[in-house]
């Protein structure tokens, strides 16, 4: 019985990723050494950015599952250890990062940015809204405000207080009515207290809301972009590469010139943009007489430009606002209502582009990278039976 080359293996590898990274092991360069013994038995070696990893038993389940295909394995056995530093560097500057995760959102599986070119176009209304939407249609959702200078979300989902910290010393995000988890600089802060803070500061503030904060299982976490392109964005951009993109902006043609400017931050950091979203479109009066205030169209343009969908038309409504600062969402507080029905079918759209799972093994590309050699570096441990 013919036995299976390292070649072979790496190649059936590259169909497992990192549900942090959204890259696969081989490219990631976590595959330590490839071993196949003259009875057929497999063993790999999987290097993991931290010893703790949560997900370590993906990566098992998942080395397992696709070396086990090839013809003349008979078992397959799977073990770790623990990228050098010298290592983590080089991985670091192959994803642009400034510094690893650690591990705090290997459990959050999908991750949306929301952005928009510009202030006034109710984009953290819509975080806020579509936060407790995907959590009413029963999904796990959280809510992080990293509009810094201009935090909103903890009124607009009605918590306050300072958050508690575990046993492992992560801060734990605390959780509105509706049961979204919510983190923002306004927790630690004297209330209506402005921010001044320069790019470094928000930066590392913004990465320790991400790696520090124990999130948890999360279908979706929500990130609330503050407007524009700048250096929250950009740091975003560079600390999660599997981000998707959702642009905010208004009916008014003369919106997408501005809303375009998210669209380009993210093509050129390389983060997918997943659709727009049109707020303020429009009211209609009980006679059924309709308004448009700030024009027509302008999210539909925007989108068909871009090559995008169109997620989600949400209509001009009183009643959004007054919600939204009492700290109870429409989409709870009266479901029933036409833009609590719009952002719903805004969060189903949401839902029908993502992930359910935590995407741990994906198609093998057609041409199989080079083998991996045993790094000099290695800090191994016993290969799993």
């Amino acid at each position: 019985m013919a036995l299976p080359s390292n070649e072979q293996v790496t190649e059936k590898l590259t169909a497992v990723i990192d549900p942090e990274l959204r890259r696969n092991i081989v490219e990631l360069g976590m595959v330590r050494s490839i071993d196949v013994k003259d009875d057929g038995r497999v063993e790999v070696v999987v290097s993991l950015t931290t010893p703790g990893c949560p997900v370590r038993s993906h990566f098992q389940d998942a080395v397992t599952t696709q070396v086990a295909e090839l013809e003349g394995v008979t078992s397959v056995g799977v073990g770790f250890d623990v990228l050098s530093d010298e290592e983590k560097s080089s991985l670091q500057q192959t994803l642009g990062r400034g510094k690893l995760p650690q591990g705090a959102l290997a459990q959050v599986s999908n991750i949306i940015c929301v952005a928009s070119g510009k202030g006034g176009v109710g984009k953290s209304t819509m975080t806020a809204n579509l936060a407790a939407a995907l959590q009413a249609k029963g999904h796990t959702a959280g809510a992080l405000d990293c509009d810094v200078y201009g935090y909103s979300i903890p009124r607009m989902l009605g918590v306050s207080g300072k958050p508690d910290v575990n046993g492992e010393r992560k801060i734990l995000p605390p959780e509105s009515e509706s049961g979204v988890k919510t983190m923002s600089i306004g927790y630690f802060v004297e209330e209506n207290s402005a921010v001044v803070w320069r790019g470094p500061m928000l930066h590392k503030a913004i990465q320790q809301f991400l790696e520090d904060v124990a999130w948890g299982e999360l279908d979706y976490l929500l990130l609330d972009l503050p407007p524009g392109t700048g250096d929250i964005a950009m740091t975003l951009a560079q600390l999660l590469p599997q981000a998707k993109i959702a642009v905010v902006t208004t009916p008014q043609p003369a919106a997408q010139s501005v809303a375009r400017r998210s669209v380009e931050m993210a093509n050129k950091v390389d983060l997918e943009v997943m659709g727009v979203i049109e707020n303020m479109s429009g009211f209609t009066t009980p006679s059924g007489e309709k308004f448009s205030i700030f024009g027509e169209g302008g999210g539909q343009m925007l989108a068909e430009e871009i090559g995008v969908p169109l997620l989600g038309t949400i209509p001009l409504s009183e009643e959004l606002r007054e919600h939204a600062d009492n700290g109870t969402p429409l989409v709870t507080a009266e479901p029933d209502s036409p833009a609590a029905k719009a952002i719903l079918e805004t969060a189903s759209r949401i839902i029908a582009q993502s992930p359910r799972d935590l995407p741990m093994i994906q198609e093998a590309p057609a041409t199989p990278p080079a083998a991996p050699k045993l790094g000099k570096n290695a800090r191994e441990l016993p290969v799993l039976q």
